[in-house]
């Protein structure tokens, strides 16, 4: 698969394999690890694990519905459960974008209205790329992630969150520079305002 920019092209194999490496990394936290910081300084393990719970279900209700409401982070969560939770919202995910229709039909959130598709790619994909990375971190690397997916998703971040589009309303800090030789992940992670 050539690297490219191309939103026109179907995103749901790339989402299948976004969400499938958070799935092995979410199952990969061990317990005493619930608490550890993240590079995205909002969140803890358990905190981004609710993020990504919610997430998922959030892009699944847009591909049933084209509108959300945006999901809390699920309560009540065993130390043990984070695994079967995400499981079963990323489940719910590739299940509703299953049909060709999603993809060209409009989306509604909050920054706009985008066709299924660019919704996907821009948001869903890159999100799900983005904090895999700082899953990653956070327990210390234990598994290879898919570098082709980061430069992919680098490509679509310089193209939809410029360096002069961050501040009011822009979840993502300034651009920061990156240690020579940085992988995809780690200029992707630079680019959305991380400490690398």
């Amino acid at each position: 698969m050539s690297v490219t920019t191309d939103v026109t092209t179907d995103p749901r194999p790339l989402l299948d394999r976004a969400v499938a490496q958070l799935a092995a990394l979410v199952a990969a936290v061990p317990a005493d690890r619930l608490g550890a910081p993240t590079p995205c300084s909002e969140f803890d393990v358990r905190a981004l694990l609710g993020h990504l719970v919610a997430g998922a279900h959030d892009g699944a209700e847009l591909g049933e519905k084209g509108t959300v409401e945006w999901s809390r982070p699920p309560e009540g969560v065993a130390d043990d459960g984070w695994s079967a939770a995400y499981e079963e919202a990323r489940t719910r995910l590739i299940a509703a974008w299953a049909d060709d229709a999603t993809l060209t039909r409009p989306v509604k959130v909050e920054w706009g209205e985008f066709p299924g598709a660019v919704y996907l790619t821009s948001g869903m994909v890159l999100e799900s790329v983005t904090h895999a990375w700082d899953l990653s971190r956070a327990l210390g690397d234990p598994l290879p992630l898919d570098q082709e997916l980061a430069e992919l998703a680098l490509g679509w971040a310089e193209r939809f969150l410029p360096a002069e589009r961050r501040g009011a309303g822009v979840p993502f800090g300034p651009v920061r520079s990156v240690p020579a030789g940085a992988d995809a992940y780690g200029r992707l992670a630079g680019w959305l305002g991380r400490e690398v």
